[in-house]
C-alpha cells in the first residue's frame, strides 16, 4: 500500500560534504520495507517532478522514515535546506524490497547506495557482514553499520581508510562468502558484485539505480534492460520503480 501525504520533518542534519539525512513523520512508515524508495515532492510549485529517494532507516512504532540522500540538483538542494518543523509531500513507499534470505548475508553499499542497506541490515535474521565504499575518509553510516552488522569492511577509493580500492577488491581481498548477497550503488559496482556473486555460486539481489519521472510505472522513463522479455512492454525491458529497484542479478543486464 502507498500514501500520499504532507509529512512532517521531525530531523535533519548534514552527515558529510553533500550528504544529507532527514526523518520523516508519516504513516507510509507503516507499510515500508528495506530496498523501497519514496517520491518526495518540492514545495516550488514550479519542479512538477518528485525525486525518489531510498528509504534508510525505517521506524513502525514512531511512524518515522529516514532518508539519506546526497545534493546533485535543485531538488535536493532544496530538501538539504529542510529543517525540523517543515513539511513536505511524499508518496510511498514505492517499488518492490529485498527478500529477506539466507543464514549469513553480505550486504554491499556504494556512494549513496550505502543507505538504503542499513535497514535491511537491521532486518536480515543471520549473520551480516557489510561492505561499504565512499570515495575517501568522508564516510557516513559507519557507526549506525557497526551497530548492525557482524562485521563492517570498508573500502575507499584513496585509500585513506580500509582496502585501497572498490568494494569488489574488498570482497576479494577477505574472501568472503555467504548464502545470500545483496548491492546498491552505481551500475559498475553492481556488475562487479554481481560477477563475484557467479564466481562464486551466491545468490545476488541488486538494487538499481534510474533516474525516474513517475516513479509508480506509468512512464517507462527508468527503463533497464532484462534478460527474457517483460509482460508489460513486451521487449528486454523491466521498469526499475514498478518491477524493482531490486532485482535478481540474473534477471537484469549490467
Amino acid at each position: 500500500m502507498k500514501v500520499k501525504e504532507i509529512a512532517s520533518i521531525v530531523d535533519a542534519k548534514q552527515l558529510a560534504d553533500g550528504v544529507y539525512s532527514m526523518v520523516l513523520k508519516t504513516t507510509a512508515a507503516q507499510y515500508a520495507v528495506p530496498g523501497q524508495f519514496i517520491n518526495i515532492f518540492s514545495n516550488n510549485g514550479s519542479k512538477l517532478l518528485p525525486r525518489p529517494i531510498s528509504l534508510c532507516e525505517i521506524d513502525k512504532e514512531d511512524s518515522t522514515l529516514r532518508v539519506v540522500f546526497r545534493v546533485v540538483g535543485e531538488g535536493t538542494k532544496e530538501f538539504s535546506e529542510y529543517k525540523a518543523g517543515d513539511t513536505v509531500e511524499i508518496l510511498g513507499p514505492l517499488g518492490n524490497g529485498f527478500p529477506l534470505e539466507g543464514e549469513t548475508a553480505i550486504v554491499v553499499g556504494g556512494g549513496i547506495g550505502v543507505p538504503p542497506m542499513l535497514e535491511l541490515a537491521k532486518q536480515l535474521s543471520g549473520t551480516v557482514t557489510a561492505v561499504m565504499g565512499y570515495r575517501n575518509d568522508d564516510m557516513f553510516l559507519t557507526e549506525e553499520f557497526t551497530d548492525v552488522a557482524s562485521e563492517l569492511i570498508i573500502a575507499t577509493d584513496d585509500g585513506s581508510v580500509g582496502v585501497h580500492g572498490t568494494v569488489v577488491d574488498a570482497m576479494k581481498e577477505n574472501e568472503l562468502k555467504a548464502d545470500v548477497i545483496y548491492a546498491c550503488g552505481p551500475k559498475p559496482m553492481l556488475k562487479g558484485v554481481a560477477d563475484y556473486a557467479l564466481e562464486n555460486g551466491i545468490k545476488c539481489y541488486v538494487s538499481m539505480e534510474e533516474r525516474m519521472a513517475c516513479g509508480v510505472g506509468a512512464c517507462l522513463g527508468c527503463v533497464c534492460q532484462s534478460k527474457e522479455v517483460d509482460d508489460h512492454s513486451h521487449v528486454h525491458n523491466k521498469r526499475v520503480c514498478k518491477d524493482g529497484p531490486v532485482f535478481l542479478a540474473t534477471e537484469v543486464e549490467l
